[in-house]
This record gives structure tokens, sequence and C-alpha cells, in this order.
């Protein structure tokens, strides 16, 4: 029987990544997403063409009553979750003085609760089998000072240190926790810079390009298989060397 696998902000870039590899190593995956059904569906459908299995599941992570029914209904349909890719979140840069409440509500409200309400659902599942891993998603940004991104950095700096938490809680009971601190990665939100500031921020990259969201994937991909079953609390950094 393959494993279950959720992951939230899987309609596009990054999340969708993670899918289409998860579902490629054999996985049943969840493609949770909160906006676009179109999208949502079309990574179902790219996945099933492949041989993989798959299914859509409309969910706001910041909504903790959503998220409860999510895993829910995921369990009595599948069985189990094994799998949690916590990926959903926002990025919405403002500097200090322009910083509105509702830009510091809604990134403290996806990522960082969207992530501690999905990994408290998973791991109530997980309890069962006595195994399980979770995938934080955090950045780069955790770790190195951007101006402009003081709260992004500040709910990233906070995946890191749930991460590390989570991991030594739950060691016991054979689950994994584990971040992935992404640096540029080739997302729509990059390929829609204009080209003076993608050769800016390429300049600060000493291997001198952006990530493939497929780098990424191939990490979380890593991380999740029993290949590194002794890893847990760490926050790998995939970043060409730009926090160097």
């Amino acid at each position: 029987m393959s494993k279950i696998a959720i992951v939230t902000g899987a309609s596009k870039g990054i999340g969708r990544a993670c899918a289409l590899r998860l579902a490629k190593d054999g996985m049943t995956v969840i493609v949770n997403y909160s906006r676009s059904d179109e999208a949502a569906n079309k990574a179902v459908e790219e996945i099933k063409a492949a041989g993989g299995s798959a299914a859509a599941y409309k969910a706001d992570v910041s909504d903790p009553e959503q998220v409860k029914t999510m895993f829910k209904d995921i369990a009595d349909q599948y069985g189990t979750v094994d799998v949690l890719v916590n990926n959903a979140g926002i990025v919405k840069d403002e500097y200090l003085l322009m910083l509105t409440s509702e830009t510091l509500d809604k990134c403290l409200d996806l990522n960082i609760k969207g992530y501690l309400y999905c990994a408290q659902q998973a791991v109530l599942k997980m309890f069962r089998q006595k195994s399980g891993v979770i995938v934080n998603m955090s950045s780069v940004s955790a770790k190195m000072a951007l101006a402009g991104q003081s709260v992004y950095s500040a709910t990233k700096g906070a995946v890191n240190s749930m991460t590390q938490t989570m991991a030594k809680e739950l060691a016991r009971y054979g689950i994994r926790v584990n971040a992935v601190a992404p640096g540029f990665v080739m997302t729509e939100m990059v390929d829609q810079l204009p080209e003076d500031k993608k050769k800016e921020y390429l300049k600060a990259v000493p291997m001198g390009r952006f990530a493939d969201v497929s780098e990424v994937a191939d990490l979380v991909s890593f991380l999740c298989s029993d290949e590194s079953k002794y890893i847990t609390g760490q926050s790998i950094v995939l970043d060409g060397g730009l926090s160097l």
C-alpha cells in the first residue's frame, strides 16, 4: 500500500513540484490548495498522466476547523497520513514603517499558525502507526537579512525553531521533522521580476543561477524517504551559496 502524503499549497510553484515528485516516488498525494480549482486539478491530472495517484482538496490552512476537516476526510478515505509537507504560505514584503496589521496577521496566520495546525492534525494520525515525516518549507530569509522582509523572515525563523522543537518532541514516536530553506527559486513570482532585478539577485548567488523547483522537490523527497531516516530537527539551506 502506498504512503499518503499531503502537500499544502500544492497547486503551483514549489508545492506543485513537491507533489509531482512524491507521486513519482510512489506516494498517493493530496494536493491541498485554497484558491484555484483549475490549477489544483491540473496538477492532479499531470500526476495521474505520469502514472501516479493524487487527489485535490480545497482548504484554507490558516483556518483550524478547515484543517481538522481536511485531515479527518483524508484519514477516513485513505486510512492514514504518512507525510506532511507544510508549504502553503505568503510572501508580502513591506518595510517596517509601512507595515500594516493586515499583512502581519496574514503572514502569521499562514506561515506559522497554518504550519502548526496542519502538523498537529498530521501527528494525531501518525501516532497510530508510530511513524511519519513532516517537512516544513522555510527560507534562506530566516538566516540572512533582506530589506523589507522583517515579517517574512520572522515567520521563517519561527518555522526553523518549531521544526527543532517538534523533532525533539516527536522522535520517540517515530516521527521525523525537518525543514527546507530555499534561496531564490524559479517560480512565477521570480519570473515576473524586472530583468534588472533578476540580474541584481543573480550576482549575489555564487553558483550564478536560481534554483529550479524540481531541485527543492528533490530535497523534500530525500527527507521523506528512508535514506534520511536518521535525520531530524534540521533546517537544510538550498540557496546556491547565497547565504555564504
